[in-house]
């Protein structure tokens, strides 16, 4: 199931967008500010991005510029009420696969985004690799130092995160996100909780603590 990054601040029309497209079968997370955007397109999990140019704290060209300058490869489609075609090229230009200016009609919106997602679909590898740590994500069974490990279905979902973002720090909130989906309070320790399992079973070294923003697989 693809997961959409909805990062609009009107309430009106996130509500919209959350409601039509769980209907046509994505999952969604709607964001209010670009800082927010930034953080959840970096932190990866996320198959598309439908991005507000006139967001709050930072705006959405300056998402759209910092994400590309760091090589966040995430397709975006910007949706917006700035409609002049200084606006549409720069956008486009600055690296967004999309445009669509507001008012704009739902269906148009939904065919733009299953045609950005089909054009950047790819043969997914089925075996994970990074820090000694070896996800098959066809039979759910996790490896490490060759040995199998049994794992749960919530820790292997972490485990999986850790091994699409390896060296990278991932902090609580963006880990959260990604394996509980928010059904939790973000100031919940589950996250820790769960880490020390990971930890117990993979071993003590290959996810470490980086104090006070989170945690990274070793590479």
């Amino acid at each position: 199931m693809n997961r959409i990054l909805i990062a609009e601040d009107e309430r009106r029309i996130s509500s919209f967008l959350e409601k039509g497209l769980h209907k046509n079968g994505f999952t969604t997370l709607v964001v209010p500010d670009g800082l927010s955007a930034y953080e959840h397109a970096r932190g990866g999990g996320f198959d598309l991005m439908i991005l507000d140019l006139g967001l709050p704290v930072q705006d959405g060209f300056t998402v759209l510029r910092r994400l590309r300058n760091e090589r966040v490869t995430i397709p975006m489609i910007i949706l917006t009420a700035r409609d002049s075609v200084a606006d549409t090229v720069a956008g486009l230009e600055g690296g967004a696969d999309d445009y669509l200016a507001k008012p704009f009609a739902f269906e148009e919106l939904l065919a733009r985004i299953r045609l950005r997602l089909r054009a950047e679909r790819i043969p997914e590898a089925t075996v994970l690799r990074a820090g000694g740590l070896e996800l098959d994500l066809r039979t759910r069974r996790a490896r490490v130092g060759g040995r199998t490990v049994e794992l749960t279905a919530r820790e292997f979902a972490l485990a999986e995160v850790f091994c699409r973002h390896p060296d990278q720090v991932l902090t609580r909130e963006q880990l959260l996100s990604q394996v509980w989906g928010f059904d939790f309070d973000p100031g919940s320790n589950i996250v820790d909780v769960y880490i020390r399992y990971l930890r117990r079973k993979l071993g003590p070294g290959l996810i470490e603590t980086v104090r006070g923003v989170g945690y990274r697989l070793r590479p």
